[in-house]
This record gives structure tokens, C-alpha cells and sequence, in this order.
């Protein structure tokens, strides 16, 4: 006996069962635009003084 797959509307209620129903849509007027204002740095600063460097380091 093979089993039959499950229909759209099953999955659709297996979907709301499992994470319920989603919020409402934000409307256009309750967006904001985003600016960023500076660039993004992946690296930390550079510490030139050993004093500095030391307590980074717990040396």
C-alpha cells in the first residue's frame, strides 16, 4: 500500500498549525528608509602603543 501525498490545502494547514498565522503586512507608510551613514569596518582598530596592546592581551 503506498501512502498518498499530502493535498495544498493540507499542507497549507499542517503550515498554520506549526508556526500559526503570520502578522500583518507592514504598510508603505509605516516603512522607513534606511541610510547607513558610515561604512562597515570587519577589522578592529589598530593599537600602536604597547601599553594598549598589553591590556588587550592580558600580557
Amino acid at each position: 500500500m503506498t501512502e498518498q501525498p499530502f493535498t495544498d490545502d493540507e499542507y497549507a494547514f499542517l503550515r498554520h498549525v506549526r508556526f500559526g498565522q503570520l502578522p500583518l503586512a507592514a504598510r508603505p507608510d509605516q516603512r522607513v528608509e534606511l541610510t547607513e551613514t558610515e561604512s562597515r569596518s570587519d577589522r578592529p582598530e589598530v593599537w600602536d602603543d604597547p601599553v594598549h596592546w598589553d591590556l588587550r592581551h592580558a600580557g
